[in-house]
């Protein structure tokens, strides 16, 4: 056996638990054995290791991700981990992405050439499991879906070939990994399409939840018009008394609006000051804030903006593409979320969609475009089972209040939970990338690594 083999570790070894720690700690992962792997030939003996066992194959990086994985008994959880930096070439506006990178490494190497790359919300979230799900950034009406900026993919698939694709190199691989839903190989490092960004105006403002009504009814009625420089979140917060929070926002229910305006160069920063008084100054004549950190600063701030948790929390949560509102859907919102409504949730966002992330890209994949006004989302702590029940409980029915408005599609990026209803595809879209599936993974070993709904064939 060599070393690399070796270091398949089994529950109950420091290793297995290095390699299977997730962000959410309500849902830990139980694979039979797991693997860190930096490099493409440990990547080959892992695969090789569980074909010996008859084991399936899994794989992600930091685990943001596990409340929506499927079991993993019987199967090899495979931790990416691959060595060496984010490599930008600031001529062709592209990153080199090793796949166990995380955003902040990326917004950092970006930032010194005065690019951007279409990132998550937190600087912890890994690279390739967001991209390859979609990943809607606050640069997303400029920018469009974070998939759509991928490059390249180098990946390793079942039968232990390295590969790489794009357009021009196994053009219909490249198609399905970019939305497809997995099961297709293992990746090891992205090249990313960066954007110029000089300067961003970002921030977030809070009030209290009783002025919940009349700021959510002035941010959907600017949102419908809003320019496609502009991303935003509209949030309701119930947030923990912990040192980490300012207690401005811990002594009760608030509602809070941030974003980012996107200066591409220095010359565009002043119509983007003024985009974003367009914004705020209706907001902040409802009341004055009692926390806003809107400020005109440099891109790496963006990945802050949204305030994540950096630190793995036990959180449930749930998630719906809607249509617009309206009147009535936000009354049915603040009616199950606002202040008043009992809510046990730390968070309750409708996230701003439209501009170019509504626009499909005729050279993306499988997923390069959400058809829906806004993404809901929620989550609230697990911190023992009487929470988790009133979360679920809570959850249940913010998704009754706002059926109507539900499109019945999902982001992959913002599921929350396996058994919630899953649907990014058409029916003839995941044929298509089931096709691929049956080319690279006849045996089917990466078929647990599919969710519902994006394969027919599991």
């Amino acid at each position: 056996m060599t070393e690399t083999e070796q270091a398949v570790a089994l529950p109950g070894e420091p290793a297995f638990a290095a390699a299977s720690a997730v962000f959410n700690l309500a849902a830990p992962v139980r694979p039979a054995a797991a693997v860190t792997v930096r490099t493409v030939e440990q990547v080959r003996a892992a695969l090789r290791h569980a074909e010996r066992l008859g084991q399936w194959v899994r794989v992600h990086t930091t685990g943001h991700a596990s409340s929506s994985a499927r079991p993993m008994d019987r199967s090899l959880l495979i931790r990416t981990e691959p060595a060496g930096p984010v490599e930008v070439d600031p001529v062709a506006r592209t990153a080199r992405i090793p796949a166990g990178a995380r955003w902040g490494e990326v917004v950092e190497a970006a930032a010194k050439f005065g690019l951007a790359a279409p990132h998550g919300s937190s600087p912890t979230v890994g690279v390739v499991g967001y991209l390859l799900r979609g990943g809607i950034s606050f640069y997303g009406r400029r920018a469009g879906l974070a998939v759509n900026s991928v490059r390249a993919v180098e990946l390793v698939t079942p039968d232990g070939e390295f590969h790489r694709v794009s357009a021009s190199e196994d053009p219909e691989l490249f198609w399905a990994l970019r939305g497809g839903g997995g099961g297709l190989g293992i990746v090891t490092a992205i090249e990313l399409g960066l954007f110029p960004a000089a300067r961003v105006v970002t921030g977030a403002a809070f009030w209290p939840a009783a002025h919940g009504p009349e700021l959510l009814s002035r941010w959907l009625r600017w949102s419908r018009g809003a320019p496609e420089a502009v991303t935003t979140v509209f949030r309701v917060m119930n947030l923990p008394k912990v040192p980490e929070i300012p207690s401005a926002l811990t002594a009760g229910p608030v509602v809070c609006a941030a974003g980012v305006v996107l200066a591409p160069a220095e010359e565009d920063l002043t119509a983007a000051e003024g985009q974003a008084a367009d914004l705020l100054g209706p907001l902040r004549a409802v009341a004055d804030p009692v926390l806003d950190t809107w400020c005109t600063t440099t891109p790496p701030a963006v990945v802050r903006t949204h305030m994540d948790p950096t630190d793995p929390v036990p959180v449930l949560g749930d998630h719906l593409l809607l249509s617009d509102l309206g009147e009535e859907g936000a009354e049915a919102f603040l009616r199950v979320l606002g202040e008043g409504s009992g809510s046990p949730l730390v968070n309750a966002e409708l996230r701003q969609l439209g501009g170019a992330l509504a626009v499909p890209d005729p050279d993306g994949g499988a997923l390069s475009h959400l058809d829906a006004a806004f993404a809901f989302t929620a989550g609230g702590l697990a911190l023992d089972p009487a929470a988790s029940a009133a979360v679920r409980a809570h959850c249940a029915k913010a998704r009754a209040a706002l059926a109507p408005w539900d499109t019945g599609r999902t982001a992959p990026t913002l599921v929350e939970r396996l058994e919630q209803p899953q649907r990014h595809l058409s029916a003839a879209e995941v044929e298509r990338v089931d096709a691929v599936r049956r080319r690279v993974d006849p045996a089917g070993r990466l078929r647990h690594d599919v969710p519902p709904g994006a394969s027919a064939l599991y």
